[in-house]
């Protein structure tokens, strides 16, 4: 299949240095597994009775707080996911209608084929399928047509209701990219970035909620974002405002339905950059990606599909980065920029000529030669 059959030839081309698997997320991965998971955790004070240590000793109050707190902050973590987004709803794979945007190729095509495999009625939407390539392929239905255009979805959502019924999960994943400079964007360029990457999420979504809403039906919609419309880059400013005004259109409307519609779940995804071709060019030193690795996008689609099928709402942010960004905003602005000009952010998008003096002056200014 196509998620694996990409990763498996890239690799065979280019196999990556054995540090580049070596990340803060891999630490983290273990670290929930091991020392901080539950019952881990609460061995260790176990273990050290059975070696006789009193229970006044420092070494196993110390053990037992660490159990206590680690077991709180999984409680606290399972009531917060309840409370934020209510009681999960049930999903049967076989009777969920999943429509997957921007699914011919990346993300959206490994989500799709994750589905198929399932034997889940899944529909793919994308402007790369031509009409001659519509129809039933491999357990999917594709479907050619531009998310930009509402005439066109309008026709192009009955259709598929049509062939393969009501749709239960929407997972909003078109989108655009223009990395240039904000002078050198044309309106048209501005235009089409907004229209689809952030247009197209309200008027589909309006098409998936009206039945859903009609009849009370469970359902679930999914936003693709990104964590730069959180963070924001240099030459990258019509993606980054138009991902986000897609995370705010979410967290409104997640607002507007949870007291009203709690049927429908909504899961925000705002990962870091993705091994996809759209920022392929994008290379990381091995300590920024220790930080902040490239998220594979199988694994990405897992965890999106995981959650969908557990009946979840919630936010999903890779790498671990994503998820901490927040604290980011409450440091100095300067250190802020100085985090961003050191993660590289400020820079990806440049043209390799005006990276290689914007390079040249760090070097300068630092008192170090940089080369290429």
């Amino acid at each position: 299949m196509f998620c694996t059959s990409v990763m498996s030839s890239a690799s065979r081309a280019s196999p990556p240095p054995w540090y580049t698997h070596l990340t803060l997320d891999l630490l983290l991965h273990v670290g929930s597994y091991t020392l901080f998971h539950p019952f881990v955790a609460s061995l260790i004070p176990l273990c050290l009775r059975a070696l006789a240590a009193e229970y006044t000793s420092t070494s196993f109050i110390i053990t037992s707080a660490y159990a206590v707190f680690v077991i709180l902050c999984h409680i606290l973590s399972a009531v917060n996911q309840r409370w934020a987004y209510g009681p999960p709803r049930k999903v049967k794979s076989l009777d969920e209608v999943v429509v997957v945007t921007g699914g011919a190729s990346g993300l959206g095509r490994c989500i799709a084929e994750i589905y198929a495999m399932k034997g889940t009625s899944v529909a793919v939407v994308d402007v790369a399928t031509k009409e001659s390539e519509e129809g039933e392929r491999e357990g999917i239905r594709w479907y050619g047509g531009d998310v930009g255009n509402t005439r066109m979805m309008d026709q192009l959502w009955k259709r598929i209701s049509q062939d393969l019924g009501t749709p239960t999960v929407l997972i909003n994943n078109a989108a655009v990219v223009n990395g240039k400079p904000f002078l050198s964007l044309t309106a048209e360029e501005v235009e089409e970035t907004f229209r689809i990457n952030t247009m197209s999420h309200f008027h589909l979504t309006s098409l998936f909620l009206r039945p859903l809403l009609a009849t009370n039906t469970p359902g679930t919609l999914v936003t693709v974002s990104s964590i730069l419309g959180r963070l924001g880059a240099s030459n990258l400013s019509a993606y980054t405002a138009s991902k986000a005004a897609a995370i705010a259109f979410h967290t409104s409307l997640a607002a507007e339905l949870r007291p009203s519609s709690p049927q429908i779940k909504t899961i925000l995804v705002t990962p870091g950059q993705l091994d996809t071709a759209m920022f392929s060019h994008i290379k990381l030193d091995w300590f920024r990606n220790f930080f902040g690795p490239v998220v594979e996008v199988r694994e990405l689609a897992m965890k999106i599909v995981k959650t969908v099928d557990a009946g979840e709402g919630g936010t999903i942010a890779v790498p671990f980065f994503a998820s901490a960004l927040a604290w980011q905003q409450v440091l100095p602005k300067a250190v802020q920029n100085w985090l961003k000009r050191w993660s590289g952010a400020d820079t990806a998008m440049m043209a390799p000529q005006e990276r290689l003096v914007d390079e040249k002056a760090v070097g300068d200014s630092d008192g170090e030669n940089e080369s290429e």
